[in-house]
């Protein structure tokens, strides 16, 4: 299911790197504008363009701003040379959602952005394959462990007789 898409002449952009710059903010996973941009093949400026020009196609469940405290944090997380450096931002980024990234391509209407938004929602479907995968995986886990549990000492697996906890005798 992988892929890439065309970056700029001849290089071509890994849906791992799509995926490696999908953050979870309010408990959305979104593409930051300048990431968006830069992947769409155009200047965060124009992207930023293109949306206000078409503000009614992106509802708060498309887009939002970052708040001031969620740009300190995604700052934190980034690593710079110069920890006083506004990283070039006069305002805090904008945040699309999988479905504001598929708008943001039909607002720019350049064959790019319409090449590269298929890519990004199959990032974002593998995002949300893979985590659906370890809740899965993180209930079976639990599920077993209560099993366990309630079996008498004698027919429990032997990792969990070894890994008892001692009872101080």
């Amino acid at each position: 299911m992988g892929g890439r898409v065309s970056e700029s002449r001849g290089s071509v952009l890994p849906i791992e790197r799509i995926e490696s710059s999908i953050l979870l903010v309010r408990g959305h996973k979104v593409l930051l504008d300048a990431d968006l941009a830069a992947l769409y093949g155009v200047e965060t400026r124009v992207l930023n363009q293109a949306v206000k020009r078409n503000r009614e196609r992106f509802p708060a469940d498309f887009m939002f701003r970052l708040s001031a405290k969620e740009l300190e944090a995604w700052r934190s997380h980034v690593v710079m040379s110069n920890p006083g450096a506004r990283m070039g931002l006069r305002r805090a980024p904008f945040a699309f959602t999988e479905h504001g990234a598929l708008m943001a391509a039909t607002v720019l209407n350049s064959p790019r952005a319409v090449e590269t938004s298929v890519y990004v929602v199959r990032a974002f479907i593998r995002l949300r394959q893979f985590l659906a995968t370890h809740k899965d995986l993180a209930r079976r886990l639990e599920t077993s462990k209560c099993r366990t549990r309630k079996r008498p000492l004698w027919q429990r697996p032997s990792h969990a007789v070894m890994n008892r906890p001692s009872t101080g005798s």
